[in-house]
């Protein structure tokens, strides 16, 4: 299954964590690593005080179930201290599955598209970046998305 997973942090040399994350997540089983974005970075949504993020998008093709791949993610959130206190509070690693294939996914633990995703450039650019010609499960372009997206001071690095 084609999946595609956001990546973000602003604590602890975050370009730094991106890397490593995107280390670890090549080497979940059952799992490749087909791509990266360019990492950009934005302001930070939620509580004021924090560093701003950088942020990409990794693909990933994988055979393991939606709960598992989330597992796996949550794992190498953890090897990187993630500790989850404040709702988006600043973080060292933040793993989000964007898109699994087409499926649409709403489960206690998972909602996939993302739900926040259209209203996140730092998503929908390096989205982009990656598939461009992408088309949402309901059939919404990627480029409507972006082009109704607001801005946040994203900056390509």
């Amino acid at each position: 299954m084609r999946c595609y997973i956001g990546l973000g942090s602003n604590l602890d040399d975050p370009a730094a964590q991106l890397r490593s994350a995107l280390d670890r997540i090549a080497e979940i089983p059952h799992t490749a690593l087909s791509g990266c974005s360019a990492f950009y970075t934005s302001a930070p949504v939620g509580p004021e005080g924090q560093p701003d993020y950088v942020n990409a998008v990794a693909c990933v093709d994988t055979d393991l179930a939606p709960e598992a791949l989330l597992d796996a993610l949550q794992a190498v959130e953890n090897l990187h201290g993630r500790e989850r206190t404040l709702r988006w509070g600043a973080r060292t690693l933040d793993l989000d599955i964007l898109l699994y294939g087409d499926q649409v996914l709403d489960t206690e633990r998972l909602s996939v598209p993302h739900p926040r995703m259209a209203e996140r450039n730092f998503v929908l650019e390096p989205l982009a970046e990656l598939a461009p010609g992408l088309c949402l499960p309901d059939g919404t372009p990627l480029q409507e998305l972006q082009a109704q997206c607001p801005p946040n001071r994203l900056h390509r690095l």
